[in-house]
C-alpha cells in the first residue's frame, strides 16, 4: 500500500512539474489568445495515458506513470480514456451522460465558482 502511494506521489510530482514547465515555456514562446499549451498538454496526455492503459506493464509502472504522472500532467487524459472504455463496452447511454454532464455541469460549476471567487 505504501509503495503504491509512493509511486503515485513521485509520478504526481514530476507530472505537475512537467505541466508547469511546459506551460510556462510554451506561453513565453507562443503567446496567443487560445490556450495552446493546455491544449497540447491535454492532447499529448490523452495519447500517453492511452498507451499506458493499453499496455500490460506492471501495477507500479501504471501507478507511477498513469495515475501519478498523467494525473498531475492532465486529468483530461483520464476523461478521454474512460470515454474510449465506454465506447469499447458499447455503453452508449453512459457515454452520452458522462460527456454531457462533464462539459455542461463542469462549465456551470466553473462559472459558479468564478462568480463566488470574485466575491471573496
Amino acid at each position: 500500500m505504501i509503495g503504491n502511494i509512493v509511486c503515485v506521489a513521485i509520478g504526481g510530482f514530476f507530472g505537475a512539474c512537467a505541466r508547469f514547465g511546459l506551460t510556462g515555456w510554451f506561453n513565453r514562446k507562443h503567446p496567443a489568445a487560445l490556450p495552446w499549451a493546455t491544449l497540447l498538454i491535454n492532447l499529448s496526455g490523452s495519447f500517453l495515458l492511452g498507451v499506458i492503459a493499453g499496455s500490460d506493464w506492471s501495477q507500479p509502472i501504471h501507478l507511477l506513470f498513469g495515475t501519478g504522472f498523467m494525473g498531475a500532467y492532465t486529468t483530461f487524459s483520464t476523461f478521454n480514456v474512460e470515454n474510449v472504455q465506454l465506447i469499447r463496452k458499447k455503453e452508449w447511454k453512459a457515454l452520452a451522460i458522462y460527456i454531457i454532464a462533464s462539459y455542461v455541469l463542469g462549465m456551470a460549476l466553473a462559472y459558479a465558482g468564478d462568480l463566488i471567487g470574485e466575491r471573496l
